[in-house]
């Protein structure tokens, strides 16, 4: 049996250029397109094999796009599980600005999925035996604010911990449900309690909101270069982002939740599972695109992040 279960409900063919410079009204000669299986969960279940784990990807996929989304996932060693959309699955596109050191995103919103689509997707989840699922990204046009909700009360029926990286109402509706951890940003949490927080003390008592309240155990809350801080009803723990060459922040999200679910798949304590996560975090953004992290840097950066621990200790 498979530890973990990611579940993306509005996957993307994310495909990457690289041009000189940015100009209206011109070609713009690029480098060769390269493309990358997206979408939050799949993200997750890529950094996860990147660190050497397995897991299920639940996937939605429709058209010429979705075929080429499996076979990606085939060539990276992914397994999943599918459902079949009348729809066609999304194609992103990220291009990088050479001269700038800029990136711009196109993200289109996707197919809309019929109920009987996305609500296989949530019977699949209340089938699978698994210790965790991860529930990450935006969710498809047609689908229930309250999925994730939905998602985490099938989690919770089968013994699974429920691991939630969303936003708006629908990380509102969940959280109303209940999860193991959740990884919003600064924003993402100012937004949903409707305050500010302005110093660190005050990022802690937005994480503690939370817990306090009964709706997850662990608040993971991402603070961009600043690092990150995790809450837990007995403590806390905060670390500074390791200092890296940034190269694209596309998907050191999702990076940080598939290290971090993959730490507490192998046992690790959540402490120690979110010092990976940071490390990962970091190492994605020194890649292009949506490369996602490697193995070797994530391990390097981990190193370094524990050594200044014990330094500090």
């Amino acid at each position: 049996m498979r530890q973990i279960m990611t579940l993306t409900i509005n996957p993307s063919v994310d495909i990457v250029w690289e041009v000189e410079e940015m100009a209206p009204n011109r070609k713009l000669r690029s480098s060769r397109g390269v493309l990358f299986p997206g979408g939050g969960g799949i993200n997750v279940s890529r950094c996860i094999t990147e660190l050497g784990g397995e897991s299920w990807a639940l996937i939605t996929r429709g058209g010429l796009t979705g075929t080429m989304l499996t076979e990606m996932l085939d060539e990276i060693g992914v397994s999943r599980r599918v459902v079949k959309i009348a729809g066609h699955t999304r194609l992103s596109g990220i291009v990088y600005e050479r001269s700038a050191g800029q990136e711009y995103r196109v993200t289109p919103p996707g197919p809309k999925l019929q109920e009987k689509e996305w609500q296989a997707c949530l019977d699949l989840v209340g089938e699978m035996r698994t210790e965790y699922v991860v529930g990450t990204g935006s969710l498809a046009r047609g689908v229930p604010v309250d999925f994730y909700a939905r998602v985490a009360a099938a989690a919770k029926d089968r013994d699974a911990k429920m691991i939630l990286d969303t936003s708006g109402e629908a990380l509102k509706e969940a959280l109303n449900e209940g999860v193991y951890l959740v990884k919003p940003s600064q924003s993402e949490l100012e937004k949903l309690l409707g305050h500010r927080a302005y110093t660190e003390e005050q990022q802690e008592d937005l994480a503690r909101e939370i817990i306090d309240a009964g709706k997850a155990e662990f608040v993971a809350l991402t603070l961009g270069e600043d690092g990150a801080l995790l809450a837990w009803k007995g403590g806390s723990l905060r670390l500074a982002s390791p200092k890296v060459n940034v190269r694209s922040a596309v998907g050191a999200g999702d990076t940080f939740v598939g290290a971090i679910t993959y730490g507490l798949s192998e046992g690790r304590t959540p402490q120690d599972a979110f010092t990976l996560a940071v490390a990962a975090g970091a190492a994605s953004v020194m890649r292009p695109g949506t490369d996602l992290c490697h193995k070797e840097d994530v391990d390097r950066l981990y190193a370094e992040i524990r050594a200044t621990q014990l330094v500090d200790a």
